[in-house]
Parts: C-alpha cells; sequence; structure tokens
C-alpha cells in the first residue's frame, strides 16, 4: 500500500482509513469479531485508524483500544469530541470546560497515552474558535494530543480558524474531515480548494454515500429503501432527485463492471484518486465489507473513466442537496431569509 503525506505534518498514512463508527452497539457488537477486523486492516497495511467519543456511546474507543494492545505504535490512531455525551448541556460542545474533561474520558477508553488527531466533530456557532484552539493547543503542549483536526467545517470557517492560529499563536488544524463521494461532490468547489491552500490533509467520510454506492440499493429492486424504513431526505424515494441518484447508480454499476472492478471498488477509488484527498475512511461492520473495500487502494482510474463520471455527476456538484451534512449552520433558515 503506498502511503500519503499528511498535509505538511511529515507524517505518511495509507489511503484507506479505518472508520470505527460500527463497531459497538451502533453496528457489530461482537468484540473479538470487531477485533479480527481491526487486525486484518492493520495487516493489510492500513495505518490509520479514526473514531470519536460519541460512537456507541464511548464503546468503540474502547473496542479499538483494546485490539490495539501490543500494536498502538503501528497506528495513526484519530477520535474526535463535541456529540452530545449525556443530557448534561456542558457534556458537549468545544468550550475549554468540555476538552479538557473529554480527552481524559478518550484517554482512558482508548487505553493510550496519546491522541494522534483530536478532532471537533461538528463546528459551533455559539463558541469562539479561539476557546477551542487554545484549549487544544494545552493538550498539544503536555503531549496528550499531537495534532489537531476539524471535521464538517466550511471554507470560511476553515480560514477563520487558520487565522486565529496564526494571530493568537495557537496550535492550527492540520486536517478537514469532510464527506466525499461520486454523489456528494460539493466539497470540490470550496472546501478541498482551501485546505489544500492551507496545506491541510483531507480524511474523507461517507465514499460509499451512506450505502447508496454499495451496490445495496439499485432501481427497481426490492432493496430499495423507503422513507419508513430510512426516515429523512437523504431515503425519500418519492424525491425526484433520489429518482436521479439510482439511475446514476446503474451508470456507474456498468461503468465499473466496463472497467473490470467493483461498484465499491470504483466509488472508494474515485474519492482516493483526487489529489486532493489524503485518505477515504471507510467503515465496515463485517470482514466481508472490509474485504470489499481493500482492493481500491491499489487502483487508478483513467481518464475517460473519470470524465465519465463528471458526465454523471458533474464536478462541484452533490446530486440531492439534502446529502450536504457540513456548512448546513450557515444555511439556516435565518440565514437565508431577511427576518428581522
Amino acid at each position: 500500500m503506498e502511503y500519503r503525506p499528511l498535509g505538511r505534518t511529515g507524517v505518511h498514512l495509507s489511503p484507506l482509513c479505518l472508520g470505527a463508527m460500527m463497531f459497538g452497539p451502533w453496528g457489530n457488537n461482537d468484540t473479538a469479531d470487531s477485533t479480527r477486523i481491526i487486525h486484518r486492516a492493520l495487516d493489510a497495511g492500513i495505518n490509520f485508524i479514526d473514531t470519536a467519543d460519541v460512537y456507541s456511546g464511548g464503546a468503540s474507543e474502547e473496542i479499538v483500544g483494546q485490539a490495539l494492545e501490543g500494536r498502538r505504535d503501528e497506528v495513526f490512531l484519530a477520535t474526535k469530541f463535541f456529540m452530545p455525551m449525556s443530557e448534561d448541556p456542558n457534556h458537549r460542545g468545544g468550550s475549554r470546560r468540555w476538552i479538557i474533561r473529554e480527552v481524559e474520558n478518550s484517554l482512558r477508553r482508548l487505553d493510550t497515552d496519546y491522541i494522534d488527531l483530536y478532532q471537533v466533530h461538528r463546528p459551533s456557532p455559539d463558541t469562539d474558535v479561539e476557546e477551542t484552539l487554545g484549549a487544544l493547543t494545552d493538550l498539544v503542549r503536555q503531549g496528550k494530543v499531537r495534532y489537531i483536526g476539524s471535521s464538517a467545517y466550511s471554507g470560511s470557517q476553515i480560514v477563520e480558524a487558520q487565522w486565529a492560529s496564526r494571530e493568537r499563536n495557537l496550535e492550527r488544524f492540520v486536517t478537514e474531515q469532510p464527506p466525499y463521494s461520486i454523489l456528494v461532490r460539493g466539497i470540490e468547489e470550496d472546501i478541498l480548494p482551501t485546505v489544500q491552500r492551507h496545506g491541510m490533509g483531507t480524511l474523507t467520510y461517507s465514499p460509499l454515500s451512506g450505502g447508496w454506492l454499495s451496490g445495496r440499493w439499485r432501481k427497481d429492486s426490492a432493496s430499495a429503501p423507503t422513507s419508513s424504513a430510512r426516515p429523512g431526505a437523504r431515503f425519500d424515494m418519492t424525491s425526484p432527485a433520489n429518482q436521479r441518484k439510482l439511475d446514476i447508480v446503474e451508470e456507474l454499476a456498468q461503468l465499473a463492471g466496463q472497467s473490470g472492478v467493483t461498484l465499491i471498488e470504483l466509488a472508494i477509488a474515485f474519492v482516493i484518486n483526487h489529489p486532493g484527498v489524503t485518505a477515504a475512511i471507510v467503515g465496515p461492520r463485517t470482514m466481508e465489507q472490509l474485504e470489499s473495500y481493500l482492493p481500491a487502494a491499489d487502483i487508478t482510474l483513467s481518464t475517460d473513466v473519470l470524465d465519465r463520471i463528471d458526465q454523471l455527476v458533474a464536478p462541484g456538484v452533490t446530486a440531492n442537496p439534502d446529502d450536504n451534512s457540513y456548512g448546513a449552520h450557515e444555511l439556516t433558515e435565518q440565514a437565508r431569509r431577511r427576518q428581522t
């Protein structure tokens, strides 16, 4: 597996990152099986694992920590904070009070002395970025955290954070973690160029677009999700945008077959073939899923294949705007309307 530089940090990572969201009650509640999946990923050359405190209420971090016993030094270990961890309004967010407390919880669950990459899971319009960066800077200087990163930040928020780091002599975010897939290409318009200008790494999540590009749902298939089974606009099959997505998936499946790869391999390879992407986070629930992801690390898509994908979903376009999960707070109803 060919390793890539993480921005300008000097660290080199595998193009596939093992996402641990499905380890625990949210997905695979068999700790021994999850451990086998983690070990298989490491043996295949993946040296990067990403989790979060909120995944299965901390169980994901605990499983990862147990699985890395004796192998901790092989792994660039990333986790995240921000999401609610209890009903207490102070057990969440980007405040100094919460960050200083929650990093200790993550270190304990992960059974490690340090976290390689500590990320803000979401931006907060109610918290000064200097508050968050200041607390994270202290953690870096204490040796509890090596690097810091952001997730689901808009382009303007990335720039604001970089400016604040320079002005206040604080640690800077060295990574951004946005969603990116063939069906969700919005980050190409602003996020990717901004991250590249600031020398950051890009760690993209959901390369299979929530299952749309796994072959799980196909046009006129009984397995297609219903709005009742998968609530929300992303899976509402009465939506013209989602019907269009099903059409695109059919075209992509044909393209994959003509290219001698699976639809899954095509989807993941598309993401990691972008020069601005450091790694794609893949989140298997089973060993079979992991095995279906691994070949993508060694696939280079031809110009003809990339051009055909661009015809199906234009660069910078998200097929269904409801799939955009970054920067949404900047397009709230209040922000879009002139109301007093």
